[in-house]
């Protein structure tokens, strides 16, 4: 993370948000939204997926806005893979870095990418083996993801020891970074300071982690404050709230960049990224859109008489 900021914003609206909405993207239209993000200061950006694009035809052009994200200077790429032909060619492209997906929950590992949680260990190896064994992908970050870690759509609660396992068995395999999710919408701040400690206890700070918090039930803000309470200090979110939450018909999904940006930098907390840039990118998103829902509240109130932000103080 960058000595200047206090905490990093991943943007994953261009994957995340794209992948859950009906209207599909042009490349060129991708492009602009990437491009005004970055401008604004966004450090990182999850500009796409490396599935089959029969499966999210949204993302089938990933590999070229890869090729054209990673011209834009300072930007760290990434890109979603669920397995192992998926991060060869995230390589190939030219990420900066990997995440690969995985859920704790066996139930929804299963139904989501058809494998069991240590098959997806397994598999995960094996993306690590594949980096290492190819010098010129030495500086790609592998970052392994934990979805439904606070709860699941199918099997309700997640024990935190599962976490805890899956956490360890992640760095044993090579995982550089962990990300750890609420995919449904199921956690409460109480919850959240539980589990990263707990995580934090297991591991130490060996690496760096991250979270991804979605808004279904009211409680992203809340999560992301208790989880910088516990030390976390990079979170995933997406422009305007794109997406929605494929679980969860009419609730709100991902939390939205631009208040969280509002809220971190209000509290003194440096991001580095520019609102009005931001709400600028969000006009640019928006003209592409058909229809699908929109979020946020900072949009529509703007920033609050004397509001100095962070970054610019």
């Amino acid at each position: 993370m960058k000595d200047t900021i206090d905490v990093l914003i991943h943007e994953v609206g261009t994957r995340d948000g794209l992948q859950s909405i009906q209207t599909i993207f042009s490349t060129e239209g991708k492009m602009e939204w990437i491009r005004r993000e970055a401008a604004a200061g966004v450090p990182q950006i999850q500009v796409g997926s490396f599935v089959p694009p029969k499966l999210l035809p949204q993302l089938a052009d990933t590999a070229e806005v890869v090729r054209q994200s990673i011209e834009i200077p300072g930007l760290t790429v990434a890109a979603l893979v669920p397995n192992l032909r998926g991060a060869e060619n995230a390589m190939a492209a030219g990420v900066h870095q990997v995440g690969v997906v995985m859920s704790v929950s066996e139930a929804h590992n299963q139904a989501n990418i058809r494998r069991s949680v240590q098959e997806s260990l397994d598999e995960f190896e094996k993306i690590v083996a594949h980096r290492d064994a190819h010098p010129e992908y030495k500086d790609i970050v592998i970052s392994g993801g934990m979805a439904t870690a606070f709860g699941c759509t199918i099997s309700g609660p997640v024990a935190v020891a599962d976490v805890m396992r899956v956490a360890e068995g992640l760095l044993a395999r090579g995982a550089d970074r962990l990300s750890v999710a609420d995919t449904v919408g199921y956690a409460n701040p109480q919850q959240v300071r539980e589990l990263f400690s707990e995580l934090f206890d297991t591991i130490g700070d060996e690496v760096a982690v991250g979270a991804h918090f979605h808004d279904t039930r009211g409680l992203g803000l809340a999560n992301v404050f208790a989880a910088l309470d516990a030390g976390i200090r990079e979170f995933d979110s997406s422009l305007a709230g794109l997406g929605g939450c494929p679980y969860a018909p009419g609730a709100s999904g991902n939390i939205v960049t631009e208040d969280l940006v509002f809220m971190l930098e209000a509290m003194g907390l440096a991001t580095g990224v520019d609102l009005e840039g931001l709400l600028e990118a969000r006009v640019i998103m928006e003209r592409q859109l058909k229809g699908e829902p929109v979020h946020g509240t900072y949009v529509m109130a703007g920033a609050p008489k004397g509001f100095v932000a962070a970054s610019a103080a």
